[in-house]
């Protein structure tokens, strides 16, 4: 019997890449497709690369048109998904790709969103530590930032071992505009990107630094700090992040690569590199795979990690995929790849 899906949001880039990686599977039904402005549009005018659903016409996003579906993937903006997934039976799995429901903190998101907290649900980040089992026993799920999880898959295992308490963590991150989905913005132009790179959300006001503060603590880390800078480069997808934080004690590189090789030695979609090779975007495009590579700054007694994915897909609608498949009791691989799209 094949699982019947609904995508609310099917016209943007979140709601895209759910469709490219369910509609190859046998095992899944997809069901209504929905927007906003643009419903009563065919989904080939916004998707054009999604060919078999080209001619599907774009319903509006009601409770009416996502009731009756197993799985219903909210890909809304922020502040939207609250008001939809409480009118959805408690039967039907709800996935939220937005940020709706991502913070234990009503304080953190009031201070980085500016409207009430619609509440927190079980976070879609297989890869922490006994998040598996949360996940194959609940009907909600907050599908993590993109930028939270890369910073938060560079630095876990050193987190966890205790080679770094994650105080005066520092991160930049250059990634591409699809992270800021469809809406025309200037500075996203292709005139004003194409041969620059651009710093934004600089001086800690980015909305994803509580949830990467979040993810540290999770992780055993008991009072973390982070220096978040994003910058924006010409790919149209993709994130680098290097992470570097001090040192619990001092440290050989060989013993920081042993750590993350043997934290992540069964994990199906994060791949430590061998010593000597460094990430790089485009071998995860298009895949849900995440590459990391660890070193360490002796001379200044830091831990260095650089972290690479997709951030449209391991980013957000693998992650989704991923955290779907364990909580219908599904393999947790089912229809995702680390097959990345090179050159």
């Amino acid at each position: 019997m094949k699982t019947r899906i609904a995508v609310a949001g099917c016209t943007g880039y979140a709601g895209g890449e759910i469709l490219r990686l369910l509609s190859v599977r046998d095992d899944i039904e997809i069901g209504a497709l929905t927007a906003k402005a643009s419903a009563g549009s065919p989904l080939g005018q916004h998707q054009p690369h999604l060919s078999a659903l080209a001619d599907r016409v774009v319903a509006d996003t009601t409770v009416e048109n996502l009731a009756g579906h197993d799985v219903v993937f909210l890909a809304l903006p922020h502040g939207a998904s609250g008001e939809v997934a409480a009118q959805l039976g408690e039967d039907t799995l709800v996935i939220d790709a937005g940020a709706d429901f991502r913070l234990r903190s009503a304080e953190d998101w009031e201070r980085f969103y500016g409207t009430p907290h619609a509440g927190t649900w079980p976070y879609g980040l297989p890869e922490l530590p006994g998040q598996r089992e949360v996940l194959a026993a609940t009907k909600r799920i907050a599908v993590p930032g993109c930028f939270p999880t890369t910073v938060t898959l560079a630095l876990a295992p050193a987190i966890a071992a205790g080679l770094t308490d994650a105080h005066d963590t520092v991160v930049v991150a250059p990634t591409g505009p699809s992270g800021a989905g469809k809406s025309l913005k200037p500075h996203l132009l292709g005139a004003e990107l194409m041969g620059s790179a651009s710093a934004y959300g600089v001086g800690g006001v980015h909305r994803h630094v509580p949830e990467m503060l979040q993810n540290f603590r999770r992780l055993g880390a008991a009072n973390p700090t982070v220096s978040f800078t994003p910058v924006l480069v010409p790919m149209s997808r993709g994130i680098l992040a290097t992470v570097t934080a001090p040192l619990a004690t001092p440290l050989q590189a060989e013993d920081a690569h042993r750590t993350y090789a043997d934290f992540y030695a069964d994990e199906p979609f994060v791949h430590v590199l061998p010593p000597g090779q460094w990430p790089m975007t485009q071998s995860v495009l298009g895949s849900n795979h995440i590459q990391v590579q660890v070193g360490v700054d002796a001379a200044a007694n830091r831990l260095v990690a650089v972290a690479v994915l997709d951030n449209l897909t391991k980013g957000t609608a693998g992650g989704a995929v991923q955290s779907m498949n364990l909580a219908l009791g599904l393999p947790e691989t089912l229809g995702l790849t680390t097959w990345g799209v090179a050159p």
